[in-house]
């Protein structure tokens, strides 16, 4: 699948609204990974970009919309190279980043270094980011890895009967947040996590960890996403693994399901959960996926938008909304535009969001199994959902405090309630 519509670093979206020309640009900076491992999530990223400033014929706030766009690969480092550069020496006058867990930690302490520019997050999902000394102007309208996970671990061991599992995820903050989130459902309800493996972000190799799975198991989660879930996902096939699979968020989008080739089969009958679902019958959702299947040929897309694209949707629109709720005006520090973008409810997709006093986003998670459609591609069919998850999964905020923040070893696997 090749990706057409944003190759460079610097575009200017030349569409304008009907009748006269806006007299004024806003230049909104956008990253993605587009470059390494999550390649193909940055990709499908900026079109759900695009879905949304398409919408609006390329004017916001009545002025035309010049995107800058900055290319990472999932580092820290790339992330503020990328947004040092499109605040710096573009001068953007929003920026909406970035797209990965670690990265989104690096952002928001920039951010702090940047009290004029707004930071609007784009997808990244390690809880940290907004729940330890969060920025003033940083905000983030998707939910966070752990609260990706809402109703997994009760599902699996409510539904499923699994008692006992062991986790496979790559080793960095987004994977530690999302094993934190089942872990505490799914610990809390007498479930253990038996034995926990980190890969390195880019693992190629899996054989060895593959080998070291334990068999007295009733499912292995796995907490893996772009090339490094499909190279396992082939080689656990090729070793003739048959493990029941539990899967984090982004093992069980579009970005994986619409892989080449046959290992991608071993994933029917995952069950996983994330903030959205393939076959969600809501009409909200429906229309997005509409828009995002007309937008682009079916050659340069996949069947459904990843959640990537729905979360670079919902921030682009948030930002959008508010701007023109603003009429475009960002003086003052900014003050009136982040006053809109924290009090906004954002009819999202999938569902409604609203911001906490972090401005961390409250919304909707969806639990998932993976089917085969009607027209034999793989989806995310929803069995169950979750409304109003708040960053501490409904627990009392001074008790979870307590837990300690995601890490390999964190939570532990016990009883917390």
């Amino acid at each position: 699948m090749t990706f057409k519509l944003l190759t460079t670093t610097a575009i200017a979206v030349a569409m304008l609204a009907t009748g006269a020309q806006a007299q004024e640009k806003l230049k909104i900076g956008v990253t993605a990974t587009l470059e390494g491992t999550y390649t193909v999530l940055g990709e499908d990223g900026m079109r759900g970009f695009n879905v949304a400033l398409k919408e609006r014929g390329g004017v916001v706030g009545g002025k035309e919309v010049e995107v800058i766009v900055g290319s990472t690969d999932a580092s820290p480092d790339s992330a503020v190279r990328a947004a040092r550069k499109l605040v710096e020496q573009d001068e953007v006058d929003v920026l909406i980043a970035p797209l990965s867990g670690s990265e989104g930690i690096a952002i928001r302490d920039y951010a702090k270094t940047q009290p004029d520019m707004t930071f609007i997050n784009a997808s990244s999902g390690a809880q940290e980011t907004t729940y330890v000394n969060p920025s003033e102007n940083f905000f983030r309208f998707n939910l966070d890895g752990a609260q990706w996970q809402a109703g997994l671990g009760e599902y699996i061991y409510n539904e499923k009967g699994y008692r006992t599992i062991a986790t496979v995820g790559e080793d960095y903050s987004f994977i530690y947040t999302q094993v934190f989130g089942l872990a505490l459902e799914f610990c809390n309800l007498g479930g253990e996590i038996t034995e926990r493996f980190w890969v390195p972000l880019g693992t190629k190799d899996f054989a060895s960890v593959i080998a070291a799975l334990p068999d007295d198991v009733d499912a292995i989660y796995l907490g893996l996403g772009g090339g490094d879930a499909v190279n396992f996902l082939n080689q656990y096939q090729q070793a003739g693994g048959e493990a029941a699979l539990i899967g984090g968020s982004i093992m069980v989008d579009q970005t994986v399901l619409s892989s080449k080739g046959s290992a991608k089969e071993a994933l029917v009958g995952t069950v996983a959960a994330s903030g959205q679902g393939d076959t969600w019958e809501d009409e909200g959702w429906q229309g997005f996926v509409k828009a995002y299947q007309d937008a682009f040929p079916p050659e340069e897309r996949f069947p459904g938008p990843s959640l990537l694209a729905t979360s670079y949707y919902n921030a682009a629109s948030a930002v959008f909304n508010a701007l023109d709720e603003v009429g475009g005006d960002l003086s003052g520090g900014h003050d009136q535009f982040r006053e809109v973008l924290a009090n906004m409810q954002l009819d999202a997709p999938n569902g409604t969001i609203t911001l906490d006093e972090n401005r961390q986003a409250i919304g909707t998670n969806f639990v998932t199994e993976v089917v085969e459609d009607e027209e034999g591609n793989l989806v995310s069919k929803v069995v169950k959902v979750v409304e109003n998850v708040n960053q501490t999964l409904g627990m009392d905020p001074e008790k979870f405090a307590t837990i300690g923040l995601p890490a390999r070893e964190v939570p532990e696997c016990k009883v917390f309630e």
